[in-house]
């Protein structure tokens, strides 16, 4: 099974997840003065602002992974000698 490459859109969608989780956890914790007998509900927005920080650490994190380079591999033989000659690149990917 071929696992499935990560689009920019992907990428797009973990940040705008995160940001939506940081907000929605801030309205819990700072903007409403809700009290519960079983739930903390500055905790649930601790949490969630947490949760949405590292969502987009972590989208960050995988657009500038793979914008970071594209690698390329040939083998041949070579003619004159019939010796293999393998030639590898590295370049950087413009987006």
């Amino acid at each position: 099974m071929v696992p499935a490459l990560r689009t920019r859109k992907d990428t797009t969608v973990s940040i705008g997840l995160g940001i939506f989780l940081f907000v929605v956890g801030a309205i819990l914790t700072f903007a409403l003065n809700l009290e519960s007998e079983f739930i903390n509900i500055d905790l649930v927005g601790y949490i969630l602002m947490g949760a949405g920080l590292i969502t987009v650490i972590i989208g960050i994190a995988l657009l500038a992974r793979r914008r970071q380079s594209v690698s390329t591999t040939r083998s041949a033989v070579d003619p004159a000698s019939g010796e293999r000659v393998t030639q590898r690149s590295t370049e950087n990917d413009p987006l």
